[in-house]
């Protein structure tokens, strides 16, 4: 079994006095219902699933209910005897953005406090914006992600001692040895390759075929193609919403790696504004990360004016290693210096800074250059700029360093992660490892397959 951070959180919410309900959102296949299950079913003696995705595939007993006795009701004749009272029964309604009607009624089924509830779903961000009265103080809302790397390390055997070493380093600025560095570094490339969807990280497990790997993750992005036509109702936007998606792969082997409104349909003159609805959909649905662009770094961030420009990156690595190499890994594993790796590391720093709680934007400027990242450092007041490399050059960053340079942004440290192993401070910039943004923590609180073998 997986571990996963997640659950945690879930068991000290649980535990807690609070009784707001956790809704725990983010893209499909990430594995929320799994963490949910696996809290509930230890912690309670009654555990009562509802999944409304397959209620309304099957029966619909819950598709019409807009009262809450009604819910109790129909509840009732599905969980029959599995039903106590508030201290040993916890009801989970999955794919709750299904039903729409069930955000507006969580508010009542908490005011009457007959049954701890929780709740997860996909597209939240696209349904809560239809929904008439959502109910603000009566939950909390959390994001969840696929594994990060850590996770990641310890699905392949990394031991506790093991990751407090790794944190020890990066906080303390100490290189790892030869023998660790590469180590840690095969698994970093190995993370390239698989990604962090848990079908796919159990499938690597069990089977370290990349032929088996790849079939799950050809099977995941299908899903999202297909989530795109159910919840999309013009069909000129379903298409558009699979276009843009399927342009991120090759997007990122641009210099500029962002999409090009012109280059969606084809035509002259388009903006970025035309499809501000098919963007919203690919970044509110989870599968696919926001980077926006910035000209003036002023903290916090997220108050910055934003310039229209846009990066949009696959919500997994393993997703885009995929697209870009399929079932050749010797690219990544052997680090090929023909190949650019930087869209590849690139993602994977955008999906562990996201996982770690930060909102994501990059510096760009015509005149002094592009930064790759841009973070909010809460304990110095600025931005934090993040460039990310991936060959021998790791040292020359001229956009960096004229960003560091102009004294009205105050920008007092830089980071800069490459595949090298020491770990050294020059001036504002710190240089480590890239493996190590898996502690960079926002402050907020087919044919022979024994050639794929690995």
């Amino acid at each position: 079994m997986l571990y996963r951070k997640m659950t945690s959180y879930i068991e000290n919410h649980l535990k807690s006095g609070t009784d707001k309900i956790l809704i725990l959102e983010g893209a499909r296949q990430i594995g929320k219902s799994f963490s949910i299950r696996e809290t509930g079913t230890r912690l309670y003696k009654n555990f009562v699933e509802i999944n409304f995705v397959e209620d309304d595939e099957g029966d619909q007993l819950f598709k019409n209910i807009h009262k809450k006795e009604d819910f109790y009701l129909t509840l009732s004749m599905v969980a029959g005897d599995r039903l106590g009272d508030r201290n040993d029964t916890l009801v989970f309604l999955d794919e709750i953005q299904h039903y729409p009607q069930y955000l507006t009624m969580l508010k009542f089924l908490r005011e009457d406090n007959r049954y701890r509830y929780i709740a997860s779903g996909s597209l939240l961000g696209i349904t809560l914006q239809d929904t008439t009265s959502i109910p603000i103080g009566s939950v909390i809302r959390k994001e969840m992600f696929q594994l990060d790397f850590e996770e990641f390390l310890i699905a392949n055997g990394f031991g506790t001692e093991a990751i407090n070493m790794l944190r020890s380093a990066y906080e303390n600025h100490q290189s790892l040895s030869e023998e660790h560095h590469n180590r840690v570094m095969d698994l970093f490339r190995r993370y390239l390759l698989v990604g962090g969807m848990p079908d796919a990280v159990n499938t690597y497990i069990s089977t370290h075929n990349i032929v088996r790997v790849r079939e799950v993750q050809e099977g995941i992005r299908n899903l999202y193609a297909t989530d795109a036509s159910k919840y999309e109702k013009e069909q000129n936007k379903k298409l558009l919403i699979r276009r843009i998606y399927e342009m991120i792969p090759s997007q990122m082997e641009n210099k500029k790696k962002r999409i090009v409104a012109q280059e969606i349909r084809g035509k002259k003159g388009d903006r970025f504004e035309q499809y501000q609805e098919e963007f919203e959909y690919l970044i509110s649905s989870g599968i696919t990360l926001a980077v926006h662009a910035i000209a003036n770094p002023r903290f916090p961030l997220s108050e910055s004016p934003k310039k229209n420009l846009l990066k949009l990156y696959l919500n997994d690595v393993g997703l885009l290693t995929d697209q870009l190499f399929h079932n050749n890994i010797r690219p990544v594993l052997d680090d090929i210096c023909s190949i650019n790796l930087g869209s590849v590391y690139e993602s994977m720093v955008a999906q562990e800074l996201r996982a770690h709680g930060h909102k994501l934007f990059y510096y760009d400027q015509r005149k002094q250059g592009e930064v790759d990242y841009l973070i909010d450092n809460y304990m110095a007041m600025s931005a934090h700029p993040i460039e990310v490399k991936s060959g021998k050059d790791y040292t020359v960053h001229s956009a960096l360093n004229n960003l560091l340079e102009n004294t009205d942004y105050h920008i007092p440290s830089a980071t800069v992660v490459s595949n090298e192993r020491e770990i050294y401070q020059d001036g504002k910039v710190t240089y480590m490892p890239v493996y190590l943004v898996m502690f960079m923590e926002s402050n907020v609180s087919v044919e022979d397959e024994s050639e794929y073998v690995f």
